[in-house]
């Protein structure tokens, strides 16, 4: 399949975006808590994590979680890859948070899973993808770029066709925006897993989360079970079921079912990591190419001409 190296997606790709600093966003330096290697967690923050784990499950119910069933194999599928590249390229560019990238995609994954969008309709896609990332950042940014300064390969979106966008992802989503990201749980789950504080992991385990949103949709993974898997995998990459249930099993609330779901996950990350499941610029691009006309020159999309390409509601 090629070089790693060659993989938008790859772990050493998504290393080589970032320098040491933009890791530190993930860790208050301020807190002498990180300073000490064997912290302790206290008991407000042990009552945080129970927080969490209960909007959790109030939020994904007792749906079950099939990590084999990936993101289908269509024209979709591509598109999607494409559209995750802009938002993390995007990302880095403005020095948003990887908070704000999760966050985006999660709300894209989100509307693929409550609208259709026609085949072949790469531009309603990356449409979405730019209201999607536009809305994490106004929910999670500090500084929010001005829609025109979203730029898109091969489209010129008007201001208020993206707004208009946004306003459909507001009211499909039921203007529920605020959501849980694995990094939430980071730092938790290094103390309970290596018994002591180790910062480095956070960078590593930051790169683990970020690689998997392509193979997964964001809809069905819980993200308490995305970043266990992403600390272990950051901290040991030759773990066995049963180790990594050993580990599992110090999480108090947690039984057999999280103990095969992060286990799947943890496999899906050393998969992403040993190159056996890239995705090559190339593939992406054929199949968009075979599905666009015109790639040549940028289309602008108007407020006129914008309904068609909009996802429709699923019945």
């Amino acid at each position: 399949m090629g070089d790693p190296d060659n993989n938008p997606f790859s772990l050493s790709s998504l290393l080589c975006q970032e320098d040491d600093s933009c890791f530190k966003e993930q860790i208050d330096e301020n807190d002498d808590r990180n300073n000490n290697p064997y912290i302790v967690l206290e008991e407000n923050d042990i009552e945080h994590i129970v927080e969490l784990f209960e909007r959790e499950t109030s939020t994904y119910g007792s749906r079950s979680f099939h990590y084999s069933s990936r993101i289908s194999e269509s024209w979709l599928k591509y598109s999607r890859l494409n559209a995750i590249e802009w938002i993390l390229n995007t990302r880095a560019k403005f020095g948003f948070q990887f908070h704000t990238a999760y966050l985006s995609v999660t709300y894209f994954d989100r509307i693929l899973s409550m609208r259709y969008i026609e085949d072949g309709k790469l531009v309603a896609v990356r449409l979405l993808s730019v209201a999607c990332l536009s809305l994490a950042a106004k929910m999670e940014e500090c500084n929010v770029p001005l829609l025109a300064d979203f730029v898109v390969e091969d489209y010129n979106f008007e201001n208020n066709v993206i707004k208009r966008m946004e306003i459909l992802v507001l009211q499909t989503l039921e203007w529920k925006m605020r959501s849980i990201t694995p990094f939430a749980y980071l730092r938790y789950f290094i103390n309970t897993f290596c018994g002591e504080s180790r910062p480095q992991l956070v960078s590593k385990a930051v790169v683990f989360v970020l690689a998997i949103v392509e193979v997964i949709s964001l809809v069905e993974h819980r993200p308490s079970i995305i970043a266990a898997a992403a600390v272990l995998a950051a901290s040991d990459g030759h773990l066995s079921r049963n180790a990594v249930g050993l580990k599992v099993n110090l999480i108090p609330s947690w039984g057999s079912q999280e103990n095969e779901h992060v286990f799947s996950c943890y496999a899906l990350m050393q998969e992403i990591e040993m190159g056996k499941l890239k995705t090559p610029k190339t593939a992406i691009d054929l199949a968009i190419a075979s599905k666009t006309n015109g790639i040549g020159t940028k289309r602008k999309l108007t407020f006129n001409d914008s309904d068609d390409n909009f996802p429709s509601r699923k019945h």
